[in-house]
């Protein structure tokens, strides 16, 4: 296997992986956005989810204060935010800066590596999953497939998982609330279904994730499929062991694929392969 490029496009951290097949022509690309769970780093979920079977180029792209982005090398200042403010410290400028910086990315990234981005799909574990969910509700960018593992559907849910860890409630407020309705993809659902091309998703969802996160997922696929005009072009595909995490602690730096990373790999190649064919 090829060795992974690294560097940043458009002040943006990226790990990319060529194309494990010769591909006639310019190769698709899927772009994908890490968890801040584990795997944590743009470099530590290419490892994690190399989709080496689909014959693209695949671009991991890194959050905010995240990989070659960090504070002193760790996520302390991420958790700081989560815990100062977890929506209007945390989410929103989190999700909203990596959606804004991606057009800017993609270019650089075109230009470097000459793939083709009118086949592009996207895909993200999730709070990554949130920005891609972001880049289809927005609906400037062709997508032709995307791919969603144990995605932060609704912030709403991860203001609760905060909550729980802090042990106090969030002080909602209404900027907040605007915020969190801007996350909330079931409410946002027409947005996405009124692409003019609909694009075939795929929802990851572990068993063993967090409730919450799993029952949004649901709403997600349900809401999606009654306004699809090919329902079957959005899946819910729930595998069993899987928590939310995809790599051991602490996720940074890359390291060998689990078992149940495996089969995640193994379900998300088998979804892009068909849609970017």
């Amino acid at each position: 296997m090829e060795e992974p490029v690294t560097g940043t496009a458009a002040g943006v951290p990226f790990t990319a992986l060529p194309p494990s097949a010769e591909v006639s022509g310019p190769a698709p690309v899927v772009i994908a956005w890490h968890m801040i769970d584990a795997p944590r780093s743009d470099a530590a979920f290419a490892a994690a989810l190399p989709l080496a079977g689909v014959p693209a180029w695949r671009v991991y792209l890194g959050m905010p204060l995240c990989g070659a982005r960090m504070v002193d090398g760790g996520m302390d200042a991420v958790i700081e935010r989560a815990r100062r403010d977890a929506m209007l410290a945390y989410l929103d400028p989190f999700v909203r800066q990596a959606a804004l910086e991606f057009p800017a990315a993609l270019a650089v990234l075109r230009e470097r590596f000459g793939f083709d981005t009118s086949r592009m799909a996207v895909a993200g574990g999730s709070l990554g999953g949130a920005v891609a969910l972001t880049i289809l509700a927005t609906r400037e960018i062709p997508v032709r497939a995307a791919a969603l593992v144990n995605p932060a559907v609704r912030a709403r849910s991860v203001v609760g998982l905060v909550e729980g860890m802090l042990e106090q409630p969030y002080p909602w407020n209404a900027e907040a609330e605007k915020a969190a309705d801007q996350l909330d993809f079931v409410a946002r659902s027409g947005e996405i279904s009124a692409r003019e091309t609909q694009v075939p998703l795929l929802v990851v969802s572990g068993e063993d994730d967090f409730p919450s996160f799993r029952e949004d997922a649901d709403e997600l696929v349900s809401a999606l499929r009654g306004q699809y005009a090919t329902p079957d072009d959005v899946r819910l595909d729930r595998i069993a062991d899987l928590a939310h995490p995809l790599a051991d602690e602490p996720g940074i730096a890359p390291a060998p694929q689990l078992p149940i990373a495996k089969v995640v790999d193994d379900t998300v190649t088998a979804w892009l392969e068909r849609h970017l064919r």
